[in-house]
């Protein structure tokens, strides 16, 4: 954000007051939007309110902007003196279309980490600087300069990476396929996003977790899908309740998170995976098993994903570099049949025409380099030393206001608050004093429920984050 120059000759109100005059006149703000306050435009620029107030005063002298009491600051319709025209009523568009923003919840931690860097993040579901393999790819970017045509690619994706992850899917994952099956996604979301545009239509019902990242993503809505909930305990997710969904609901798909699920943690048990195909198999639905954090399982052991014991084809696998390497490569991966590989790269490439080829040959490269193991080891080192970490610091500042389940992967920990207490209030404290955090109710949970995610913050901010994430909730509940 920009910033008036304080060793500047000119007064601070008079460049704040030229910016705001630049941004209006480029449209950022168009005739009619709404100003931010002089409170919060002054929070924003590190400046006094007198200072925001000065800057106003300027513009509605030169009757850019006007001001009613009760009703804020606003940019003037007729701003230039010009003849009254029509102009567009952008919060009407903005406010319409199809397509959902996100949850309240989010917007505000975004805007909250915008606005202050600074904080500490237990909210972003990524990798940190730390955890992410960035000399090693730059190492290989040195050594395997691109020189080959930067055109539109297949429209599955480039097709070195799909041989690979042949590769990769049968070493790692245990996974049979051919390059053929697989769709190269920016990430895992827009696996998700195609499948629902694509394969869904408005009004199906589907089945996701209870609790479930898929609750927080408004693209299920923005389809038209009806979505109905499968409760999640300390075995995962429980599969018994599909029949009665389907018999009530006519439900099509099932989404799951087996292993490390988003946002408890919890890892799907042998027998319910079993069980979970068995039904699914029963009634000819399709699973959609989005598998992101398996790789990090802190002992080491693999966690087979239902893929690689899904006999009858049943399973959509999706899976991406975010969550094992670097969320920036934008580089994620689809397993399904042919059929639906051909559907989906087709309306992929009706959006773009196809990924970047760049990033596709980086991950190709790290794919099949040396570094590749032993980056995996590091990260699964480094996030239990993370989670560690923030399970010593609340049990030390939290004794007996809050229980947890122990994570064995992934970069989650799924908090109960015990005693009764207000989500919105909650957030807003912590941000006050310095951290953000994801409530619990944005996955669908009551209110009392906390995601922390220790892949994003640093080590050294972990112990003091909950010592603030303390007072913040000792202050609400006082």
């Amino acid at each position: 954000m920009w910033k008036p120059d304080r060793l500047s000759a000119q007064p601070l109100y008079q460049q704040i007051a030229n910016d705001l005059e630049r941004r209006i006149s480029y449209g950022e703000f168009p005739p009619g939007a709404m100003l931010p306050s002089e409170r919060k435009l002054a929070e924003q620029l590190g400046v006094n309110r007198s200072t925001v107030i000065l800057a106003y005063a300027e513009l509605r002298s030169l009757g850019i902007i006007e001001s009613r009491s009760g009703s804020g600051t606003r940019v003037s319709k007729y701003k230039w003196g010009a003849t009254p025209k029509h102009t567009p009523n952008w919060h009407r568009y903005v406010e319409g279309g199809s397509f959902l923003p996100n949850l309240p919840f989010l917007r505000r931690i975004r805007e909250a980490l915008q606005q202050n860097p600074e904080l500490i993040d237990f909210a972003s579901g990524e990798l940190a600087s730390d955890l992410a393999p960035a000399e090693e790819i730059n190492a290989l970017m040195k050594v395997n300069q691109y020189t080959e045509y930067l055109g539109y690619n297949h429209p599955q994706g480039y097709a070195p990476l799909r041989k690979s992850l042949v590769q990769y899917l049968h070493q790692h994952r245990d996974i049979q396929t051919t390059d053929s099956s697989i769709l190269i996604t920016s990430g895992s979301q827009q696996s998700l996003y195609l499948i629902t545009q694509c394969l869904l239509a408005p009004g199906d019902a589907v089945a996701i977790e209870d609790p479930s990242y898929c609750y927080s993503l408004p693209m299920f809505q923005s389809a038209g899908l009806r979505l109905f909930r499968l409760p999640v305990d300390h075995r995962g997710v429980r599969p018994e309740g599909i029949r009665s969904l389907y018999k009530k609901h006519r439900i099509k798909m099932v989404f799951v998170n087996p292993n490390f699920q988003n946002p408890t943690g919890t890892l799907l048990d042998e027998e319910r995976r079993n069980e979970l195909l068995r039904v699914t198999s029963e009634l000819g639905l399709p699973i959609v098993e989005d598998d992101p954090f398996s790789l990090t399982a802190y002992d080491g052991a693999s966690r087979p994903p239902l893929k690689s014991i899904d006999a009858m084809g049943s399973v959509i696998y999706i899976g991406s570099f975010s969550k094992i390497a670097a969320s920036g490569l934008r580089v994620g991966w689809m397993v399904a049949p042919n059929s639906v590989v051909e559907r989906l790269a087709d309306a992929r490439q009706q959006m773009d025409f196809g990924l970047s080829i760049v990033p596709q040959k980086v991950a190709e490269q790290f794919l099949n380099s040396d570094y590749f193991q032993p980056h995996l080891e590091r990260l699964r080192m480094r996030l239990l030393y993370k989670r560690d970490l923030l399970i010593e610091a609340l049990r030390k500042e939290l004794p007996g206001l809050v229980s947890f389940m122990v994570p064995q992967g992934g970069l989650h920990l799924w908090c109960k608050i015990i005693p009764e207490v207000n989500d919105h209030r909650l957030l807003e404290e912590a941000i006050r004093r310095g951290i953000v955090f994801v409530p619990g109710s944005v996955y669908g949970s009551d209110s009392g429920y906390v995601r922390f995610t220790y892949g994003r913050s640093k080590a050294d901010e972990i112990e003091p984050g909950i010592s603030k994430f303390a007072e913040a909730l000792r202050s609400v509940l006082s």
